[in-house]
């Protein structure tokens, strides 16, 4: 079965969101820190990527730490995203992913190079 099945909501967290866009001040802290930050290449291809991982993003795990996540992702044929390097060099994604709290049921998108395997 591909898709979410059950009622999940966006995390509505601006600084969540921020993080995943280019030219944000999350972004430039993320730089900072690590060096490096996964964007979306804009907010349209967030909210695009988002739905169709919703309809039809395949289940890559649970993660049972902390925050009790579960995780579901899809491959795209156009980039939706890149990595940006401090040194400014990118790096183009495909593959998007929704990490949901499996307790309350608020998700958000992140763009990445593969699934992150957990279990």
């Amino acid at each position: 079965m591909s898709g979410i099945d059950r009622e999940i909501s966006p995390d509505l967290r601006q600084s969540l969101i921020d993080r995943h866009l280019p030219n944000t001040a999350q972004v430039q802290r993320l730089l900072r820190r690590e060096g490096r930050a996964h964007v979306f290449n804009d907010r349209e291809t967030l909210d695009r990527v988002t739905q169709a991982i919703i309809v039809g993003g395949e289940q890559t795990g649970v993660d049972d730490e902390e925050d009790d996540y579960e995780r579901y992702g899809l491959y795209f044929s156009e980039q939706i995203g890149y990595i940006i390097r401090v040194d400014g060099s990118q790096t183009p994604l495909y593959y998007g992913e929704i990490k949901i709290v499996k307790i309350t049921g608020d998700y958000h998108a992140i763009p990445r190079t593969s699934p992150r395997r957990t279990s």
